[in-house]
């Protein structure tokens, strides 16, 4: 394997994470420092952070996601950056790719991640899983997140792009009732999104939106192939969608 010689940090952003933490947190083991931008957990989430060398940890009021990730490129000092979600691992053969592909001298500014999606630990072939990806490895100097984003953040790069072949595993779903809480979380900043972007509330739009988001899914994507965790899936895409929509009407009312 090629030496590293580009330094990188490492960097997450969590909120009571103390079941991932530790994990997430050995995957950045080849990065020079790793940054923690915490929601202020009331877990054991920063005590199990500061038990591995090299961390910073920021605590900074939760407003939205792209928020925290431009705070947490604020405080790295390398340009390259490897941003990872809590519940996301890399593995052995992404590690070793990662290390080769900035060993090259002729290396592009960002690099998309494909992710290999499972629900409490059944991994998952469709549902719109398959296209799956995510800017992960980038030049800090390149790239900023978009701040319309409120929710599945933006990364902007202005620069040449890659994809590597070896996937992130990304163990999104613990369970039904958790995953049915993140999705109507997103749900609710998506609306605020709308909302600042000046969009209307429209009942028509919120259920044609929701039925073709679970058609999508299920069918289009062949979410039916994936057995009950994929009309599960299916499901809570279409109420995320749902929620958008209850959201942007209640910014509206207020």
């Amino acid at each position: 394997m090629p030496e590293l010689i580009e330094k990188i940090s490492g960097l997450i952003i969590t909120f009571n994470e103390e079941k991932n933490i530790r994990e997430v947190l050995e995957c950045f083991d080849f990065c020079d420092e790793i940054i923690i931008i915490d929601s202020f957990s009331t877990d054991k989430t920063l005590e199990i952070a500061r038990s591995f060398p090299n961390i910073k940890i920021i605590q900074n009021k939760f407003e939205d996601f792209t928020k925290q990730r431009n705070l947490a490129l604020d405080h790295a000092k390398n340009d390259w950056i490897l941003f990872l979600d809590g519940d996301e691992r890399i593995t052995p053969e992404l590690r070793k790719e990662i290390i080769e592909e900035l060993s090259k001298s002729d290396k592009k500014e960002a690099y998309y991640f494909y992710r290999k999606f499972f629900f409490a630990d059944k991994p998952i072939n469709f549902s719109g899983t398959q296209s799956d990806k995510n800017f992960r490895l980038f030049r800090k100097s390149k790239a900023r997140y978009n701040t319309d984003k409120k929710v599945h953040e933006t990364l902007d790069v202005n620069g040449t792009i890659g994809v590597l072949k070896n996937k992130l595993l990304h163990f999104s779903v613990n369970d039904y009732e958790s995953y049915k809480k993140k999705m109507i979380h997103y749900g609710i900043l998506k609306g605020k999104e709308l909302a600042h972007k000046g969009k209307k509330f429209s009942i028509l739009k919120q259920y044609s939106k929701t039925i073709f988001k679970f058609f999508k899914a299920y069918i289009l994507r062949l979410g039916i192939l994936d057995g009950k965790e994929g009309y599960q899936l299916s499901y809570l895409q279409s109420l995320s969608v749902f929620e958008t929509y209850e959201s942007l009407k209640k910014e509206q009312c207020n």
